[in-house]
């Protein structure tokens, strides 16, 4: 265990030096929200500063007027089909709105450009809600009558059986950003495990190294040492992530340790707001942030460590990233399938696919994050699904150490799945 100790050591400390490393750890958690804050701050703007756009519509019973907004201005138009579409191609109005009352009230719409889905969007809107207020004003149906016929509710969840109230849009997020996590972990340190393989394999190093360590024992190492390295640059960006927050909610005047800021703003809201912010309050303040912290940082270990012990044994079979991409597939074949699988499991977190899908090893690790974000699984999944997490990565390593003692010392062979078998099958 001391050389396996060593070799942890020299793989953290070699990355942890690096300059790369501290200043992805660093910039990353300012990075990423600069660039959305910066992509949103721009399409408000550009949505601000953009003026209303000029339809044309063809109406000749002008039984459909259209009220202009802050998007779209109408002007009527008339004339011939061949007149008004050389018209408006000769113009600069941006699009011509046709009513054909003779087919049933068809509508269609030409454009210079291709509508965006946006503007496409917000134009059947208005359509559809001059229609609703004209049927309406024909049946003799007011507004007030219409919103008793059809009233909004918000519906307050509450879980039972935790003594908690619960917010599914809050559990999504949970679910989907720690699976997500995982999944690019995997992926990022996954692929430097086999690059670093690769790397001492080709530089001859392996050849100096084996002659006092185990290939095993390398092995192990490396896949420790690069996962306390992920471990290390994770919970640096949790706590910067942290205190950017706090430092931001302080600036505006909110005080993240007291469910009670959100009543010294509730004077300046309307009842239905009040009870929104409140309720958004009190699911926040519900989360098991421990449970959650600590049930991610095993499945984080356990995933890294299962998936780096298959990426470093097809490092050690292969002489160049390029022959590795006939190994890569079916290793990432679960990694895409847990991820594309999370959205139906976060649409029914206690259904068949979502249990199966936390269970079996090489998928539990993004899986089971989807499912705790809407609460903790019985207790006897959850313990089912580490179980067998770790009897998966103690297998996936004894099985990496077996293909890792042989493909680390060959050079120039051509290396297929039947090689691969043989190597498994030989004893020394």
């Amino acid at each position: 265990m001391n050389k396996v100790f060593l070799i942890t050591k020299r793989e953290f400390l070699t990355r942890v030096r690096k300059r790369t490393f501290l200043i992805a750890t660093i910039l990353t958690p300012l990075l990423f929200p600069a660039i959305i804050g910066g992509i949103i701050y721009l399409m408000v703007q550009e949505e601000n500063n953009q003026e209303a756009r000029t339809i044309e519509v063809f109406d000749p019973g002008n039984i459909l007027p259209l009220e202009d907004n802050d998007r779209f201005r109408f002007v009527n138009v008339s004339g011939d089909s061949t007149a008004r579409i050389t018209a408006f191609l000769e113009g600069d109005h941006y699009g011509h709105l046709e009513i054909n009352q003779d087919k049933g009230k068809q509508y269609r719409v030409f454009t210079k450009s291709s509508f965006s889905l946006n503007e496409n969007n917000r134009l059947e809107n208005i359509i559809e809600g001059a229609i609703r207020q004209q049927n309406l004003d024909s049946l003799q149906i007011s507004n007030e009558v219409l919103a008793a016929i059809r009233p909004q509710i918000d519906l307050n969840t509450f879980n039972i059986k935790d003594q908690k109230q619960s917010n599914s849009g809050i559990a999504f997020a949970i679910g989907y950003g720690t699976g997500f996590l995982i999944y690019m972990f995997l992926f990022v340190y996954g692929a430097q495990v086999m690059q670093g393989v690769i790397e001492e394999k080709t530089n001859k190093i392996v050849e100096i190294i084996i002659a006092t360590v185990k290939p095993f024992q390398l092995m192990l190492g490396k896949v420790l040492g690069i996962a306390s390295v992920g471990l290390l640059q994770l919970t640096i960006w949790i706590v910067l992530i942290a205190v950017f927050s706090f430092t931001i909610f302080s600036l505006f005047g909110v005080d993240v340790d007291q469910a009670n800021s959100m009543s010294q703003a509730a004077n300046q809201m309307s009842n239905v707001e009040v009870g929104a912010a409140q309720e958004f309050a009190n699911s926040f303040y519900s989360i098991p942030f421990t449970s959650i912290i600590l049930t991610f940082l095993f499945y984080f270990l356990g995933g890294y460590l299962l998936y780096g012990a298959l990426f470093a044994a097809v490092g050690s079979a292969v002489d160049s990233p390029s022959d590795a991409q006939q190994f890569m597939f079916p290793i990432t074949i679960p990694l895409i399938a847990s991820i594309i699988g999370l959205t139906a499991v976060l649409q029914n977190p206690d259904g068949n696919l979502a249990f199966w899908l936390s269970i079996i090893p090489l998928t539990s690790p993004i899986t089971m994050m989807g499912r705790i974000g809407f609460g903790m699984p019985p207790l006897w999944e959850l313990l089912l699904s580490m179980t067998l997490l770790v009897a998966g990565f103690v297998g996936a390593i004894w099985l990496a150490g077996r293909i890792y003692r042989i493909g680390i010392l060959m050079h120039g062979t051509k290396v297929n799945y039947k090689v691969l078998v043989r190597w498994l099958m030989m004893k020394n």
